[in-house]
């Protein structure tokens, strides 16, 4: 049976990462796969409303699904996505990070997060593949989130990155098409994703560029200062996006690199076990919140104010 290989692009028709995107998928097609390709802007998809209905449901071992299915395309998107073998997103960078039509898209997936239905029985395990092209207009200083922000939503419905590309420098429409190693790059996006989708499960590795970025785990380039987390575990440097934890180390020509400790991959969000951590501490805070009433009774009493607070407007 051909792989399902599913296409997302969140930006402009027939603009940058729309083409780059067709680029990709058409390697796709011409190596046997089943290709299906969605532009975010021909759906409806409304904004997560921040109801917790999702995670009060998690935090009591029950699926209770988004309160918005039911009004928008995102769970006719999902169970497309979900039943896909690899996913090629796409996403225009405006400012930094991936563009509000793609981060609205994927903020609403929490209420879809496979390692908590999993672990309740709810579907079975399946095991996807994913790449990410990202494209703006200047150098990467002012793209610097964007395969980033875009990595971070991929740990909810379990995608394995093999590949990630920052086009830079084509701020006008379909400027990519004077640059044929754009094309090439995104071609070989397509050829990556295949070659992931072939390999087993226990052998599929990163395929992208081998030197690209800090992290040895997921290659972003996002590193922070640790803190202690809820329950006091402490790594001195992070991953921002996959949660790897470790310390700087200098080499010996100078430069500087993150070497991921012994138990640094503990809070790994690539894997259904790290991310089963982040379960038990929603269920630890905002169970632990709804479990003693007089939890409510003060914050009723103290929400009086602020709800007859009122400013003017525009």
């Amino acid at each position: 049976m051909a792989a399902k290989i599913l296409g997302v692009s969140a930006g402009r028709k027939n603009s940058n990462s729309e083409i780059l995107l067709k680029e990709a998928l058409l390697y796709c097609q011409e190596a046997g796969g089943d290709v299906t390709m969605v532009n975010l802007r021909d759906y409806e998809v409304f904004d997560c409303t921040g109801c917790t209905s999702c995670t009060i449901g998690m935090s009591q071992g029950k699926n209770v699904g988004c309160v918005l299915d039911d009004k928008d395309d995102k769970k006719k998107l999902m169970e497309v996505m979900l039943d896909a073998d690899a996913v090629i997103f796409s996403s225009p960078t405006y400012d930094l990070m991936a563009c509000s039509t793609f981060t609205k898209f994927a903020q609403r997936s929490l209420s879809y997060e496979t390692a908590f239905l999993e672990t309740i029985g709810a579907i079975e395990h399946k095991d996807r593949v994913s790449a990410l092209i990202a494209v703006g207009g200047s150098t990467r200083s002012w793209q610097s989130m964007a395969l980033e922000s875009m990595q971070a939503a991929m740990f909810t419905t379990d995608m394995k990155v093999v590949d990630m590309y920052l086009a830079t420098r084509v701020p006008a429409p379909a400027q990519c098409l004077l640059h044929d190693e754009m094309i090439e790059r995104a071609r070989k996006v397509g050829e990556n994703i295949m070659t992931a989708v072939n390999t087993p499960v226990e052998e599929r590795k990163w395929l992208g560029d081998e030197d690209m970025g800090w992290c040895p785990n997921c290659h972003s380039n996002a590193l922070i200062l640790g803190e202690v987390q809820w329950d006091g575990l402490h790594f001195p440097i992070e991953c921002q996006v996959c949660g790897a934890g470790g310390t700087l180390e200098q080499t010996a020509d100078k430069k500087w690199k993150f070497v991921i400790q012994e138990d640094g991959l503990s809070r790994d969000r690539n894997t259904v076990e790290g991310r089963a951590k982040h379960l038990e501490e929603i269920a630890h805070t905002q169970g632990g919140f709804f479990r003693n009433p007089e939890n409510r009774v003060v914050v009723n009493e103290k929400l009086i104010k602020y709800k007859e607070l009122q400013f003017k407007t525009i």
